[in-house]
């Protein structure tokens, strides 16, 4: 997905000097700040009454459309291996994150579990997401992923991308999730004709799923749809990889500079205030917490507009239109 990991590009983006600053206003902000002084209507897009949300620490909420709660942030882990997968999310979990997405395709599930295992953390106060990679012996795989992450359940499964035989493997994960091994299920990747096929025939409707989405490439018309079917948007990549100068846009920047934010973070609370779960890749703790500090202020209207119109409706890796 990614050519680049999000740190080296981060890096060579953005002026060293001020992310230093922004990073010190960042961290004396979220130091001293209280959730509960901060009402959960300002998460919400000014058009969007019907998500609901509860505050567990410092990230809040998105319920699913089967009553689950999701943390409408996470960290995301690919291309993150060994030791390095392991102490990032030993990190992440430190730095207050609690959702976790890893996939079998990353090869690092028994690192994320690892992590998981050693922390003192209630796993019931995790989300884990993970995704299959193939069709075939769904059943094993399932199983399989259950023993790398050292869990009884997984909160999130996802079939990472289309392989065919997409409804056959749906209908087993259903059946996995009526045996409380799955608390949620949905899709990754997959776009019109394939997303209908398991819309128009499945059992369970899935409670979400994975795309492509940043402030460039905004998906609205399916984002539309996936409102009307209730199912939760999660987006892979929302920085875009860096690519297209996106951290030193002047639109983010001027306003970022009205917050006391960064590019990187106006970017998150963009997507998290139009309830889109965003799971920003990093090895290093100080963008965890540069990624974490976005819920002490809101984008204004005019805020959400103007980033809207950022959106070029191409997708920045050329998989799809």
């Amino acid at each position: 997905m990614k050519t680049k990991s999000q740190d080296s590009i981060h890096d060579c983006k953005v002026d060293s000097t001020k992310r230093r600053e922004f990073l010190k206003t960042s961290a004396k902000i979220g130091a001293t700040m209280a959730m509960a002084n901060f009402g959960i209507g300002t998460l919400l897009a000014d058009n969007d009454t019907k998500a609901q949300n509860v505050r567990v620490g410092k990230i809040p909420h998105l319920t699913l459309n089967n009553g689950v709660k999701m943390p409408l942030l996470g960290l995301g882990t690919y291309q993150l291996l060994g030791k390095e997968c392991q102490r990032a999310v030993t990190d992440a979990l430190e730095v207050g994150y609690r959702l976790i997405d890893t996939a079998q395709y990353y090869n690092n599930e028994s690192n994320v579990g690892a992590a998981i295992k050693e922390s003192s953390i209630d796993r019931k106060e995790l989300f884990v997401v993970t995704k299959l990679r193939s069709g075939k012996n769904v059943a094993s795989s399932i199983e399989e992923s259950l023993e790398r992450l050292q869990s009884d359940y997984i909160d999130l499964l996802l079939i990472h991308w289309v392989m065919g035989n997409d409804l056959e493997i749906y209908k087993i994960m259903e059946e996995y999730y009526k045996k409380g091994k799955l608390k949620a299920i949905g899709l990754s990747n997959f776009y019109d004709a394939n997303y209908f096929n398991i819309i128009n025939n499945c059992e369970i409707k899935p409670q979400a799923i994975q795309q492509e989405m940043h402030v460039l490439y905004q998906n609205k018309q399916r984002r539309l749809q996936y409102q009307k079917d209730e199912i939760a948007l999660m987006a892979w990549s929302p920085f875009g990889a860096g690519r297209e100068n996106i951290f030193k846009n002047p639109v983010l920047l001027k306003i970022g500079e009205k917050y006391g934010k960064t590019a990187a973070q106006v970017i998150l609370r963009f997507l998290v205030q139009n309830n889109i779960v965003a799971i920003p890749k990093t090895s290093k703790k100080e963008r965890m917490q540069e990624n974490i500090n976005i819920f002490d202020f809101s984008l204004d209207t005019q805020d959400l507009d103007t980033i809207a119109t950022l959106d070029r409706g191409k997708s920045l890796f050329g998989w799809y239109s």
